[in-house]
């Protein structure tokens, strides 16, 4: 049995094209895996600890092999329990709208917080940057108003993908298979038809996974 772990990044619930084409994934790779466990991370309501003065000291403090104080201690503890649950995931489905270009903050915030030498990926001088996190597929699926796709012309105004690529590779996760719904702005049915072609990808994708 397997955990799907679903980063759910956007605020609008119900009214989000992302979550949407992501729970039209996860009610068919729920009837083809019905042993797996599927956990859904709603990073608006997570209690997600600040990254302040005393986290910040608490992270060089382990990096520096330097005992904790007990305010150090504390802090760091949220920071490994989010790392600890996210590690301990099999599968990822991330969904998450283009916020000016990017990821929304929430989703940057909890990124800020999972990335950590020694816990998501490592260095050394001989090796350079290893990823620690990996044999884990995940899944992303973006919604975003315009269209960045091949062939639009604005390609290079997405730093949505581009990021979490980078950032899922940079701790191990390389096998990232990726969903866009665009555009969803502009006539009164594209957003439904950008969601129509996203479950359509979706249910190819779960039926895959």
């Amino acid at each position: 049995m397997n955990k799907l772990l679903h980063i759910q990044a956007s605020p609008r619930l119900g009214r989000s094209a992302s979550i949407a084409v992501a729970e039209h994934f996860l009610g068919v790779y729920r009837a083809r895996h019905p042993r797996d466990t599927v956990e859904t991370l709603n990073l608006w309501e997570a209690n997600l600890p600040e990254i302040d003065g005393e986290t910040i000291d608490a992270m060089y403090a382990v990096r520096n092999r330097q005992p904790h104080t007990p305010a150090q201690l504390k802090a760091w503890q949220a920071v490994e329990r989010i790392i600890g649950d996210f590690k301990s995931a099999d599968t990822y489905l991330f969904s998450l709208p283009m916020w000016n270009f990017g990821i929304p903050y929430k989703l940057k915030h909890f990124i800020d917080l999972l990335v950590h030498r020694g816990l998501t990926f490592s260095f050394t001088p001989e090796e350079g940057y290893q990823g620690l996190i990996t044999g884990k597929p995940a899944v992303a699926i973006y919604a975003r108003g315009g269209a960045y796709g091949p062939g639009s012309g604005a390609e290079g105004y997405d730093a949505q993908s581009t990021y979490l690529r980078q950032i899922l590779g940079f701790i191990g996760i390389t096998h990232i298979k990726e969903i866009f719904v665009e555009p969803t702005v502009g006539s009164p049915t594209a957003k439904d038809e950008a969601a129509a072609a996203g479950n359509q990808e979706a249910a190819e994708l779960a039926a895959a996974t």
